[in-house]
């Protein structure tokens, strides 16, 4: 079954225009099945994770455009950089023959968004429109439509109400396609997650750095995950995984570039002494960070010690995908002082600054959102926050701030 990604009108868009469009993301999020879902009849396909066909594209691009000649999907491009100066020749050949024609002819798709970004700043800058797909968002995959989220949106077409173990089972399940759509979630979640793992282990890791040891790179993630919606302590992370910390590092900035973990820094303008500089952590899909912490049910889940941050976790992620499938790079910050004094998000739009606080509870109060006074040292203008949280309804806290249930986002 597919479900229809909100990506797709600004990537159609982008296709009237640019020549070349590149979806990156982590693996299995569903950037192939996207493409597909969105290609015309005509429109060729070629992967290259096949190994014959991979050797064919490095050893001989000509040949093998020539063979796969536009438009066409060629998947896993990071397989066979060395077909991107060629392609960027046939772009440009076509911008002089035939400039109405020069548009949509390459959809190309990344795991590995280092290696891939790289050649793509080398050979088609310019000529290519870049997309990130996370995994399926709650709005996708209740088949509503979906805004980059502000607090000043309108939630109240938002469906179904859930439950708070109905959200979350999602938090739980995670946004892997594959585990969506399954009928016996239960049966498959482990099975996919420990599959899942072992091929990025395998495949994405090896290719990205030379890491010796597989299962201490496992461990590394475990440790990962149990901090997700944490500050990032290198120190205590690279304890924990038994690493140095320069390894911890790498490590880290493997998984930002395969898509898993994404870091969040304090909003810097105006800084004071007080404000602490230390980004936060966030896995981005919280069913894998579940799997690696053992958190085997939603219920133990819901109602664990670590329950708090996997909520924040899981705002965060819906957060960030309702920007990047409206094909919009997001400014999102988060503030904190040496009195623990925190706002879990601030959004920056048009220079206005937008308070976000996340808190798993289902009563709420005007303390929820005291922090977020804290606004003022940086003289810019505040617009509307909002405590997104268990509490069902949606209204005023304060004239300033509205309460968003979770199951709204």
């Amino acid at each position: 079954m597919y479900i229809q990604r909100h990506l797709q009108t600004a990537f159609l868009e982008a296709n009237a225009f640019f020549p070349a469009l590149l979806v990156t993301g982590a693996r299995q999020v569903g950037k192939t099945t996207f493409l597909r879902a969105n290609a015309e009849p005509e429109r060729g396909f070629v992967s290259l994770d096949p190994m014959d066909t991979r050797l064919q594209a490095q050893s001989d691009p000509r040949l093998f455009l020539a063979n796969h000649p536009p438009p066409v999907i060629i998947d896993e491009i990071q397989y066979a950089p060395e077909l991107l100066s060629y392609i960027k020749q046939i772009i440009d050949d076509l911008r002089y023959r035939e400039p109405e024609r020069a548009h949509g002819l390459f959809w190309l798709t990344g795991s590995q968004q280092f290696g891939v970004m790289k050649g793509v700043s080398e050979s088609l800058a310019g000529r290519i429109a870049i997309f990130n797909l996370h995994g399926l968002s709650a709005a996708e995959i209740a088949g509503r439509d979906n805004s980059a989220f502000l607090p000043t949106l309108d939630f109240n077409s938002a469906g179904k109400p859930l439950s708070p173990l109905e959200l979350f089972t999602q938090i739980w399940r995670g946004a892997f396609p594959e585990l969506v759509t399954a009928k016996q979630l239960e049966k498959y979640w482990e099975r996919f997650y420990q599959s899942y793992l072992l091929t990025y282990l395998s495949r994405d890791v090896r290719a990205l750095t030379q890491v010796a040891d597989e299962s201490r790179f496992f461990a590394f993630m475990k440790a990962v995950a149990a901090r997700t919606g944490h500050m990032l302590n290198y120190s205590s992370l690279a304890r924990d995984a038994d690493v140095s910390q320069p390894t911890a590092k790498n490590w880290l900035s493997i998984l930002e570039t395969s898509g898993l973990v994404k870091l969040l820094y304090p909003y810097m303008k105006n800084r004071t002494r007080q404000m602490i500089s230390t980004p936060k952590l966030y896995m981005l899909d919280t069913g894998l960070a579940a799997y690696l912490t053992s958190w085997n049910t939603p219920e133990t889940l819901m109602n664990g010690a670590a329950a708090g941050y996997f909520f924040e976790s899981w705002c965060f992620a819906e957060i960030l995908k309702s920007y990047t499938n409206a094909g919009i790079s997001p400014d999102l910050t988060y503030y904190r002082d040496k009195d623990d004094n925190e706002i879990d998000l601030i959004i920056q739009r048009n220079g206005v600054l937008y308070p976000v606080e996340c808190k798993k509870a289902g009563t709420v109060k005007k303390d929820d959102v005291k922090a977020f006074a804290k606004l003022r040292i940086f003289d810019q203008p505040t617009g509307m926050g909002a405590l997104i949280s268990m509490y069902p309804e949606l209204q005023l806290l304060r004239e300033d701030v509205r309460t968003i249930p979770a199951w709204r986002l």
